[in-house]
């Protein structure tokens, strides 16, 4: 017997005929004339080297051993046509998934789904919101929203935005502490911390914001509390617990609610921009180039916005 694999069509025309039961349903079921399967079956006799089939009058039928192995071509064949079907569906389905920095994701990305899910109303949207970056090669029908030099993995990004950053507190903190809204008193009081990580070591601290507005004998900043997410530093603000120096795209909710109050005017600009990424099969569906469409427009007077004087 032959050890290699036998030609997929003859182990197709083998499978058609032993369901079919004949080999003119089999020719019109694959759309190939009969005396095209018969060859094909002849074909996969010579490659296994075993009778396969035996005249039962004016019909050929299935041998013994050629029913055992036909069933087995069967569950191959059935695995397959399972694998096309899951495959259309992924690649039909009306499913966005979009994966993301947590805070970038609850604060920003959240307040503007609505808008474009609107426009889509059968579209469900899986969020996944993950500081772990995907692996790029399995990056085939998500997006990732991120963070500078992250974005250089991807094989496709854009530019969304670049943030500014500034203090806010809560009003019950600047009750507390009126004298909050001056820089120079300000750096004197209890200050919420964020720990951007090794990667990071150009994004805008305390000391920076305070060495923009030009304080003179800065004190030694120890934050009453540091986080590693930006949205649970701006939890703790809200709480009352000290003030933070936030970026301007996390806190418009809560400063639109009244949650958060800024001290300051005053800004400084985040080193780097958010991006959209993508990977290579990304954009084959109409819902993925809609939603990448779609969020360029709601980033674009970001984009143009001219830079703020510290």
């Amino acid at each position: 017997m032959n050890p290699t694999l036998p030609p997929l069509r003859a182990l197709q025309a083998f499978e058609c005929f032993g369901r079919l039961g004949s080999v003119s349903a089999a020719a019109r079921a694959l759309g190939v004339t009969p005396g095209a399967v018969s060859q094909q079956l002849r074909l996969l006799e010579e490659h296994v080297g075993v009778v396969l089939l035996v005249k039962d009058g004016r019909r050929a039928t299935l041998t013994s051993a050629a029913r055992a192995y036909h069933e087995l071509i069967s569950q191959g064949f059935g695995r397959l046509m399972l694998a096309q079907d899951y495959i259309l569906a992924h690649k039909q389905s009306e499913e966005l998934t979009i994966s993301g920095l947590p805070t970038l994701v609850q604060k920003w990305l959240n307040l503007r789904l609505p808008d474009f899910q609107a426009s889509a109303r059968d579209l469900a949207i899986r969020v996944i919101a993950t500081h772990q970056e995907p692996d790029p090669h399995m990056l085939e029908q998500t997006f990732r929203l991120t963070y500078g030099e992250a974005a250089r993995r991807y094989l496709h990004s854009r530019a969304l935005f670049t943030d500014r950053c500034f203090p806010v507190c809560s009003p019950d903190f600047l009750r507390r502490h009126p004298e909050a809204c001056k820089p120079a008193r300000l750096a004197h009081l209890p200050l919420i911390g964020i720990d951007w990580g090794e990667r990071y070591t150009t994004e805008p601290h305390w000391r920076d914001w305070f060495e923009a507005q030009g304080v003179e004998d800065i004190p030694a900043i120890r934050p009453v509390v540091v986080h590693s997410m930006s949205g649970l530093a701006l939890e703790a603000a809200v709480a009352g617990q000290g003030a933070v120096l936030a970026q301007g795209s996390f806190v418009e909710n809560d400063l639109r609610a009244g949650h958060l109050l800024r001290l300051s005017e005053a800004s400084l600009q985040m080193p780097d921009p958010y991006f959209i990424c993508w990977g290579p099969t990304t954009l084959d569906r109409p819902v993925a180039r809609d939603f990448l469409n779609w969020l360029m427009r709601v980033t674009r007077p970001l984009r143009s916005r001219t830079v703020q004087p510290s």
